[in-house]
């Protein structure tokens, strides 16, 4: 099978080599059974994430403005759709999720009647440490999102997930621009995609600064829930 980890990155010079070497390594660990290429999407980054990306071994995909994530995301999944991967992971930019967990999401993706896994924080104890705000945050979209899908889901803001060729071919069609993480979820689950969340730690941000300020929180919070509310009609899954 082959498999891909897109990292969608905008201005993550300190972090992009480190967070690629990791996947690259992982690759080679005794008993893998799985192996990932590496595109990197430089979403208009106006520092040097495109030369410490490819410097780290990645395929490097430059978008000429910011799109934000989630034009960044779909990049990465039109990709994995017009090179025939049989899966894909989204992985963050900024080291906070780990390379380690990647055998056990592709392991649960082939061997579990699932579509999309996803890396959650909490299902178990795990060492993240939200604030209150975002603890509250996270709490109100797993509510939300359980109430939707009619099925219990914790970790909806994870962007840790991988998804197998029905999924690759759902975002590749369509990806919430903004804010993408609550919104694709029920999107998935409502294009008839089986969605499963396991266990996974999450590492500390290795530098830079959330895109979620204080500020943007009420926007998000009104929203993602309209949006996961009123989702687009079916687009259909090949």
């Amino acid at each position: 099978m082959k498999y891909l980890a897109i990292i969608p990155a905008y201005n993550e010079e300190k972090n992009i080599y480190k967070v690629v070497r990791e996947i690259k390594d992982s690759n080679f660990e005794k008993g893998s059974n799985v192996e990932f290429d590496v595109v990197v999407i430089n979403d208009g980054s106006n520092d040097n994430t495109e030369l410490e990306a490819k410097r780290a071994g990645a395929k490097v995909l430059n978008l000429g403005i910011n799109l934000g994530i989630g034009g960044a995301v779909q990049t990465g999944y039109l990709y994995a759709l017009y090179n025939g991967y049989d899966a894909a992971v989204q992985i963050d930019g900024d080291g906070q999720h780990s390379s380690k967990d990647l055998g056990r999401l592709a392991n649960e993706l082939n061997d579990s009647d699932v579509d999309m896994v996803i890396g959650s924080r909490f299902i178990c104890k795990s060492n993240y440490k939200p604030s209150v705000c975002r603890k509250l945050g996270i709490r109100y979209f797993s509510k939300l999102v359980s109430f939707l899908c009619k099925s219990s889901y914790y970790d909806t803001t994870s962007g840790y997930r991988m998804v197998n060729k029905r999924g690759i071919s759902l975002f590749a069609n369509y990806y919430p621009q903004d804010y993408p993480e609550v919104e694709t979820i029920v999107y998935a689950v409502k294009n008839g995609l089986n969605v499963k969340e396991i266990s996974v730690n999450m590492n500390k941000r290795q530098g830079g600064k959330s895109s979620i300020t204080p500020m943007k929180s009420a926007y998000y919070m009104i929203k993602v829930t309209l949006a996961s509310v009123i989702q687009p009609s079916k687009r259909g899954v090949a």
